[in-house]
């Protein structure tokens, strides 16, 4: 049976500005989820309240009808989650870098045979290119063993190719997980996504295609 995570009353204000305003979803495995809105209006905030690695003003999560406190997100591998800013150490080879994540060696053999990973095993993570760097750091992420994955920008800045290939990796790996993601290409985003929310004045409406995103003004 799929999981499902259900999100409700998710607040956050800083300071005087309220950021996020009783945000609610349902996220199955099974499917994407894209989450657009222009520049300050919460994506980032959300998915690191999810987390657990900032403190909601409220926030209630459940998994299949049990409560889950953001604190224990973490050390019980619910979510997964790829940050905007790159986390891996700039001096390691590729094929040292698995091992930090991965110590099984099942785990480790899918990563290194994945597309175009063998080629620059050898290669220090400094040396990558955005695109080698962003596919290498969401396949240690998409690995690991949670239910849901939570993806800030995974398409932001890389070439092409990388696009695509990310793109292909997402779309198979929502047989076992569900996916929220926000990234500002949002043309990448549509090619994979499932359903489409926009965050508008800290809450969110639904999107069906390009033409809503002008509708709701994230897109000119």
């Amino acid at each position: 049976m799929k999981k499902e995570l259900h999100i409700q009353n998710a607040r956050k204000s800083f300071g005087k500005k309220e950021v996020l305003k009783n945000v609610s979803l349902t996220l199955a495995q099974g499917e994407i989820i894209s989450l657009f809105g222009r520049n300050g209006s919460g994506k980032s905030t959300l998915l690191k309240m999810l987390f657990g690695t900032l403190k909601a003003n409220s926030i209630s999560l459940q998994i299949d009808g049990k409560n889950i406190p953001p604190k224990e997100v973490i050390p019980n591998r619910y979510m997964g989650y790829l940050p905007q800013d790159h986390f891996l150490p700039k001096h390691l080879k590729v094929r040292d870098v698995i091992p930090l994540f991965h110590t099984d060696g099942d785990d480790q053999d899918l990563i290194f045979r994945a597309p175009f990973i063998e080629k620059v095993a050898k290669r220090k993570v400094g040396t990558l290119s955005l695109g080698e760097l962003r596919y290498l750091e969401l396949l240690l992420v998409a690995h690991l063993d949670h239910p849901f994955l939570l993806l800030d920008e995974p398409f932001s800045m890389i070439e092409p190719l990388y696009k695509q290939v990310i793109k292909e990796f997402l779309f198979s790996l929502k047989a076992k997980k569900g996916i929220l993601l926000t990234d500002h290409y949002y043309r990448d985003v549509l090619d994979i996504s499932d359903r489409n929310l926009v965050l508008v004045n800290g809450t969110t409406q639904i999107a069906r295609d390009v033409d809503d995103l002008k509708r709701l003004g994230y897109i000119k």
